[in-house]
């Protein structure tokens, strides 16, 4: 049976209702898409960071994850990042100021800090390309910046 445009037109509507709703579902549980991006990225080292809007050095992260995505992504290299902002318009003001070139996750509920222990903003966490937690960072500065580049060169040679 031949496509018609009609069904062709349908079939793509259908699809991106289903795919929207896969996304909202998702939205509404942090821990599913963070436990999805974790399997997705089995193999590689991942940088996970949580952030919000009001974290001062939030905004001095972002410019050096985006970089480091860039200049590693080919040996392995993930971040991921997890906003913990309330309310999502503070989120997406702060990208827009600082934008991000890794994926995000919003977690206003804070459902991902608390699994995480959370101790400060920002906090990041490294995983080896076997999904083992291997550090845990709080805060970020030029000298943290320099030991967080140590580490991941690190398990990246791995």
């Amino acid at each position: 049976m031949p496509c018609t445009h009609k069904s062709f037109v349908s079939t793509v509507f259908l699809t991106i209702i289903l795919l929207l709703s896969c996304n909202l579902a998702n939205a509404n549980d942090p821990l599913a898409e963070f436990e999805n991006a974790m399997e997705q990225h089995k193999g590689k080292v991942v940088y996970v960071d949580f952030w919000a809007s009001w974290c001062v050095p939030c905004r001095k992260s972002f410019p050096w994850m985006n970089i480091m995505q860039a200049k590693h992504q080919e040996q392995g290299l993930v971040v991921l990042s997890i906003n913990l902002d309330a309310q999502l318009p503070l989120a997406e003001k702060f990208l827009l100021e600082t934008p991000a070139n890794f994926a995000i996750i919003y977690d206003a509920k804070g459902i991902l800090a608390k699994k995480f222990k959370l101790k400060g903003m920002p906090s990041s966490y490294l995983f080896n390309r076997e999904s083992k937690l291997i550090s845990v960072h709080n805060g970020f500065n030029a000298k943290k910046q320099q030991q967080y580049e140590d580490e991941i060169a690190l398990l990246l040679s791995q």
